[in-house]
């Protein structure tokens, strides 16, 4: 799978998370300890808020751990929102259009995880982008056609609705489907302002680590812990929404609790 971190607060330079830290993510692209696989050496990717709405991207294919440029990236590079994300593919390309993150106008999204059996329902997901999105369509990835598919639910307009609508349709596709591949979606969204983290699967017991801390002002949500003092970090309650809005303490809510439930009947 993959690992990734998000962080919304004052402004810091990139590297306070992606490199620096014991367990940065550049070393979870080596060994991870809370993932499926302990290498995500399937390319990378970074994004950020600066001086335009929309988010700057930094994509590449080779592995983190060998990539020259990331650390004076991330030295130089200041923001108060950034994704980071080490990718390990769940089957298509190791291509710079299926790193993540992703990004269409102001909105930025990342994920880790699966969508069923994408080989058998890829037809059906790709149906629910409407095609004044679609044509920002350039990858392959299950990923990028749920964050396209959320889009078109209306997430410009209202971002927490138009996720969980998405996140309900895909449960009902991968519940439907004759495959047993579980569907798991720990994903960040961002819209340039607001942080959202999900920790959801179907069923719910598949569900990938997720964690965060913050003290009121400053969050980081993280897929584990970048660093050994435990004590700071929280893990996210399974299908969880979590909120990360400006100088205010991360919120959490229940997602999708009675639709994961009728699922499983």
């Amino acid at each position: 799978m993959c690992r990734w971190l998000a962080y919304r607060g004052r402004t810091i330079p990139l590297e306070s998370y992606v490199t620096l830290p014991h367990h940065s993510l550049v070393q979870q692209s080596i060994a991870a300890k809370e993932g499926i696989v302990s290498t995500n050496g399937d390319g990378f990717g970074l994004g950020w808020y600066g001086a335009q709405a929309e988010p700057g991207l930094y994509r590449e294919v080779r592995p983190a751990w060998s990539d020259e440029n990331l650390r004076h990236l991330c030295r130089h590079i200041t923001a108060h929102l950034f994704f980071a994300h080490v990718r390990a593919s769940t089957g298509t390309p190791t291509t710079r259009p299926n790193c993540h993150p992703f990004a269409h106008g102001r909105f930025m999204f990342m994920h880790n995880g699966q969508i069923g059996d994408w080989g058998l329902i890829r037809r059906d997901v790709e149906a629910l982008i409407p095609n004044n999105y679609y044509r920002s369509r350039i990858g392959t990835t299950d990923s990028e056609a749920a964050f396209l598919a959320i889009m078109g639910a209306g997430a410009e307009e209202d971002t927490v609705g138009a996720l969980t609508r998405t996140v309900a349709t895909l449960t009902d596709i991968v519940r439907a489907s004759p495959s047993d591949e579980p569907f798991r979606f720990t994903i960040a969204l961002a819209d340039g302002e607001t942080l959202y983290a999900l920790r959801y699967a179907f069923p719910r017991e598949k569900a990938h680590t997720l964690y965060y801390q913050d003290d009121g002002k400053n969050a980081v949500i993280a897929s584990e812990p970048l660093d050994a003092d435990r004590n700071v970090w929280k893990p996210a309650p399974v299908n969880a929404l979590l909120i990360a809005r400006k100088d205010a303490p991360i919120e959490t809510h229940p997602f999708l609790e009675e639709q994961s439930a009728i699922a499983a009947e």
